[in-house]
């Protein structure tokens, strides 16, 4: 696996105020966002930012929202094929993760599968074919 995080998002309790924070607070420039999305991802050098509403993100990995158990974030690392994200989710589960939602076609367009490491943070693996965040 390649040593880098593509985009980190953070489940957020009120994605307006959230996004008015990120984008009009600290000036961070969103994108492919469009008013009404309840998903927004801001551009940086090196590893993005996300913000997402916690309890859709906490569906998307399949957990319970509840707070026991998720801290309301995800780490991912993004490839350039689906091929890739199964060949990466694998290599991780026999590194010792614990497969959470294994690598599937997503609602977003994408292909992505979510594993827990060790002290259980998830990372998801995602092959987006609309941005390149390799």
């Amino acid at each position: 696996m390649k040593s880098k995080i593509g985009l980190v998002t953070l489940g957020v309790n009120n994605f307006q105020k959230s996004f008015k924070f990120y984008n009009e607070g600290l000036g961070f420039k969103t994108h492919n966002y469009k008013i009404g999305d309840d998903f927004a991802v801001f551009e940086m050098d090196g590893t993005w930012l996300s913000i997402y509403p916690k309890e859709k993100l906490a569906e998307d990995i399949t957990i319970s929202s509840d707070g026991k158990g998720f801290s309301g974030f995800t780490l991912a690392h993004n490839v350039k094929t689906k091929e890739e994200v199964d060949k990466v989710f694998n290599h991780a589960i026999k590194a010792g993760a614990r497969p959470i939602k294994r690598p599937q076609d997503v609602f977003w367009g994408g292909y992505s599968g979510y594993f827990a490491d060790p002290d259980n943070y998830y990372w998801e693996i995602a092959y987006n074919p609309f941005t390149d965040l390799t």
